[in-house]
């Protein structure tokens, strides 16, 4: 009989049981510990999140307010509008008063000319041997000429010897009347030939710069036709610069003849060009409900171009110093004057910070507005909408001014 003692079904069974604190042991850190790290990970990213959007210092643009001194001269803009560069005598299309071939250009597109100056040549070679032609029918028709008077001048010494009859010598008369007529009719033919030729070098009409070539070299140009088919050159004369827009007839009692203004291009808004209107036209255009306005720019410059947008400001004629308001004048533009339940006010920037200002306005000038209380020139106020809702006492970054 074996000395083991052999294992009972409750000692098998007790080998299979499972040690919970080992286990656990192993399994890793517990399960506070990740619910804590996900928070901690939650809140970093809604810190982030509210820095990102709402935590972040606002941006605006500035505009400082304006003063003028007391008895000094003042004006100020009365009305603004949208238009573009035109030139005074419009665009001149220069085209052909002959037909045929575009044999070469001389000019390019935007370089300035001169009245007279070549600027298309076309194949003049059929021009030129109508001129020779035209030149040989002269020639002919002076020697002509020449043998009937030759003929009359004998006919009339025969007819004195009563040789030849009356009847012959008026032939031979009538005959040299005709050889005359055709010398001069031959000298017309070369002077319209020559006129011909001269017509296939196109020139310039006046000073000027070159906008466009219509065709290319080697088409066919024809004279009449359809609207412009015969046209070859565009230019304009760049020496009577102007803008023109539309100004709504509700408009038209702050704009008058010789009114100053300004000329703004959109393109390169640091540039401003002294204005004065030249020219009101004479009908409105009913369906639009505007008449059409220029205003002339005596100093153009190279910046200058026809069709540029621009921006026109009118202003009040300056008043003298005798007319001056005594005290000093202060405005500020409408894009930075708010409303609200208390009244019109501003938001002044000062040492980043802001401060709500409440203001007394009175009448417009054009874009700006005199505020008569609350403001004394020099402050820089917020103009536009920042972005973000704004309060008394905010810090803010004020945006730099564009280059």
């Amino acid at each position: 009989m074996s000395q083991d003692t052999p294992r009972t079904l409750r000692d098998e069974l007790h080998s299979l049981r499972i040690d919970r604190k080992s286990a656990r042991a192993r399994s890793g850190p517990p399960r506070w510990v990740w619910l804590g790290g996900l928070a901690l990970l939650l809140g970093a990213g809604g810190l982030f999140t509210w820095r990102a959007t709402l935590g972040r210092t606002p941006v605006v643009s500035v505009v400082f307010a304006a003063r003028s001194e007391p008895g000094a001269a003042t004006t100020g803009p009365v009305l603004t509008g949208s238009g573009y560069i035109v030139t005074g005598e419009k665009y001149i299309s220069i085209g052909v008063r002959v037909p045929g071939r575009v044999d070469a250009y001389l000019v390019d597109e935007s370089e300035r000319v001169t009245r007279g100056q070549p600027l298309v040549q076309l194949d003049r070679r059929d021009y030129d041997a109508s001129l020779r032609q035209a030149e040989a029918g002269l020639q002919l028709a002076r020697a002509t000429l020449e043998l009937r008077r030759i003929e009359v001048n004998r006919l009339r010494l025969l007819r004195g010897q009563d040789v030849a009859s009356q009847s012959q010598l008026d032939v031979k008369e009538s005959e040299l009347r005709v050889a005359e007529a055709q010398v001069t009719q031959a000298e017309a033919a070369i002077a319209q030939a020559r006129v011909n030729l001269d017509y296939t070098t196109l020139r310039a009409p006046s000073d000027g710069v070159i906008l466009a070539k219509l065709k290319e070299v080697g088409e066919m140009a024809v004279p009449g036709g359809f609207a412009g088919s015969g046209d070859l050159i565009r230019m304009a004369n760049l020496s009577d610069m102007r803008a023109e827009l539309d100004v709504n007839e509700m408009d038209l009692a702050k704009v008058r003849l010789g009114q100053p203004a300004e000329v703004v291009p959109d393109a390169f808004p640091d540039r401003k060009y002294s204005a004065k209107v030249v020219k009101l036209y004479p009908q409105v255009n009913r369906q639009k409900g505007t008449l059409k306005v220029e205003v002339g720019i005596p100093e153009p410059d190279e910046w200058l171009r026809p069709d540029t947008s621009v921006r026109i400001v009118f202003f009040d004629d300056a008043k003298p110093a005798s007319d001056a308001p005594d005290v000093a004048l202060v405005t500020a533009p409408k894009s930075a004057i708010r409303g609200g339940d208390g009244g019109s006010f501003v938001w002044v920037v000062t040492q980043g910070r802001l401060r709500r200002q409440p203001i007394t306005t009175g009448r417009e000038l054009g874009d700006q507005v005199v505020v008569s209380d609350g403001l004394l020139g020099g402050e820089a106020l917020v103009v536009g909408d920042p972005g973000a809702e704004l309060a008394d006492g905010d810090r803010v970054e004020v945006s730099p001014p564009a280059s």
